[in-house]
This record gives C-alpha cells, sequence and structure tokens, in this order.
C-alpha cells in the first residue's frame, strides 16, 4: 500500500509545535519500504493553510508531535490521517516506525 507521510521538522528531528516547523520531510513508502524522500519549506504559518497546502502535495498520513483539535479534523476533511504524540526522532526512524507499526504515540503536545 502507498503512503506519503508528512513530518514536521526543525533542527533536524520532529517539530513539537507543527504549525512553525522549518521544514517539511514528505516521505514515500510503498509495501514497507521507504521509496523517497524531499525536504520542502512550507508556506508562511496561516491558520487552516497546511492541511490543504500537503493534500496538493499528495500526503496520505501526517505524523507530529503536537496539535490542535481544529487542524486534525481540517486534515481528516482532506482524507489525511494524522498521528499525534510521536517521540522527538528523526524522521526516518519515524516514517519507519510508522510503516512498521511501531510508532508509539504519547501526549499531544499542542495546548491550544
Amino acid at each position: 500500500m502507498k503512503k506519503r507521510i508528512a513530518i514536521p521538522l526543525e533542527n533536524g528531528i520532529l517539530c513539537s509545535h507543527f504549525g512553525h516547523c522549518e521544514q517539511f520531510a514528505i516521505i514515500d513508502a510503498e509495501n514497507n519500504i521507504i521509496t523517497g524522500e524531499v525536504l520542502v519549506t512550507p508556506p508562511p504559518h496561516e491558520p487552516g493553510l497546511l492541511p490543504a497546502w500537503l493534500a496538493e502535495k499528495g500526503v496520505t498520513v501526517v505524523i507530529a508531535g503536537g496539535m490542535g483539535q481544529r487542524a486534525i479534523s481540517l486534515f481528516n476533511s482532506q482524507n489525511i490521517n494524522v498521528f499525534v504524540g510521536a517521540q522527538l526522532k528523526g524522521h526516518k526512524e519515524l516514517a519507519g516506525d510508522l510503516i512498521m507499526n511501531k510508532l508509539t504515540a504519547g501526549a499531544n503536545y499542542c495546548d491550544h
């Protein structure tokens, strides 16, 4: 099954505040194998912008440390699954955890 995974990054690891990340790793995976990746700079932060922007890029899954409930709903309306509370790790490790069904989620770090 094909997946396109978006992971917000800051200083090379998962950014705990999704909407204010430096860049996104967008990782393609098929049949539990990472087949490609690209790093992209997001547009300036505006509430509600990122779900549509990532949907245009074909993203099907988002891994985040924290995210507000409204953002989660907007992603879901774009048919993008969201995993929140992920550990602060590198994007390749997080994507590998997801495709091998080993991604552990904790608390949603977003408090607003």
